[in-house]
């Protein structure tokens, strides 16, 4: 019964629409079921900062004050096409009718978090305070997260349910994020007639490129030049051009070094052939990199134990809200729930796979230490 409700619940969440800034609806529903299972609610006031649909939503379950209080974590936004999805069962696996995408990405998590909570009510797990977060903007740069207020969460770990695969994958590790703007200003000039008169964005480019890393640097790191756009005609010398990169590095010392080293490229390869360089570089991610050793981990290898799961650590190319909640202070790592090919209208996820998320959320929550157990 309680598995049919997990599905009921998933595809109640799936067929409100939230697409990135439109989550509103969607959050006054999880407000109206977190109140009916009386749970105490704070909202803060970040959308009068970011524009988005909804503030961030902080559901605590109350428990045993002695035990060390657990977060969980969802993002309520979805990608595109995400309007009008209708769900198909197939054999255990929950699809889209094939012209949206499923939006598992990640309202998986929300309805894992939601059967959780009854099961724990239901059945009177003992737990300490557990506090649900759910933000708004995820899908288009960690806005909501960003912008939450960490004083307002009692717990200093926890754990983000969005990831993809099969439930037991856990990412540890997630990249530092930088993308960048460069703008090059040169000088037109006829290309057949005065050629030296003009200053070359391409020269300047060309030059730059010699010294700048490009591709898969190590296995923690990566840098990319996805866009380059300019001229408008081939007997005129390119007097501007548009570069648009990126740099990912778990270890943040190398993402820095990477873009101070871009930043000295371009600026030099200008001064060089007398043009000019306007360089907008936005940090879109904080890596972090988490032990075995911490008490967020050992927990999660104790609770796979338990249930007889396979722990398998995983290194994220990618950034999450597990990135914004360990920048500021919060340890937490990403569990996957099972769903796949997600952002696409092939996204599905199989029920089993849920419902093994939500006993491993519940064996989370069970055995979260007491507070005179952590170190």
């Amino acid at each position: 019964m309680s598995k049919a409700r997990l599905v009921k619940t998933f595809e109640e969440l799936v067929t409100i629409d939230s697409v990135s800034g439109n989550e509103e609806k969607i959050h006054e529903l999880l407000k109206e079921k977190f109140l009916s299972f009386g749970m105490n609610i704070k909202e803060d006031q970040s959308m009068e900062t970011t524009g988005l649909g909804a503030n961030n939503l902080i559901a605590m379950l109350k428990g045993d004050s002695e035990k060390e209080p657990l977060m969980f974590s969802s993002h309520t936004d979805t990608v595109t096409p995400g309007n009008g999805i209708q769900v198909i069962e197939n054999d255990g696996i929950l699809y889209s009718k094939g012209e949206t995408i499923l939006g598992a990405d990640d309202k998986a998590g929300i309805a894992i978090m939601i059967e959780a909570i009854q099961r724990i009510k239901e059945d009177s797990i003992d737990t300490g305070n557990l506090e649900f977060v759910l933000s708004p903007g995820e899908e288009i740069g960690l806005i909501g997260s960003s912008a939450l207020d960490m004083s307002m969460i009692e717990a200093s770990m926890g754990y983000v349910l969005d990831s993809g695969g099969s439930v037991g994958r856990v990412t540890i590790a997630s990249p530092t994020l930088f993308m960048y703007d460069v703008s090059i200003t040169g000088k037109a000039a006829h290309a057949g007639l005065e050629p030296e008169k003009g200053v070359s964005a391409v020269a300047i480019l060309s030059d730059a490129l010699k010294k700048i890393k490009m591709g898969r640097i190590d296995e923690q790191t990566t840098a990319n030049i996805g866009v380059i756009k300019g001229g408008e005609a081939t007997n005129i010398v390119m007097d501007s051009l548009l570069v648009k990169g990126e740099v990912r590095a778990i270890d943040p010392a190398k993402a820095d070094t990477l873009i101070a080293e871009m930043v000295a490229a371009f600026e030099e390869s200008a001064s060089l052939h007398g043009g000019e360089v306007t360089i907008d570089i936005r940090k879109m991610a904080t890596g972090f990199d988490v032990s075995d050793d911490e008490q967020v981990m050992t927990l999660l290898l104790s609770a796979g134990e338990q249930l007889g799961y396979e722990i398998i650590r995983e290194t994220s190319g990618g950034g999450s809200d597990a990135n914004v909640f360990n920048e500021k202070g919060k340890r937490v790592v990403n569990l996957s729930v099972g769903y796949e090919k997600i952002h696409t209208t092939e996204e599905y996820i199989p029920v089993e796979e849920m419902e093994k998320a939500v006993l491993l959320v519940i064996e989370l929550a069970k055995n979260s230490p007491r507070r005179t157990e952590v170190q």
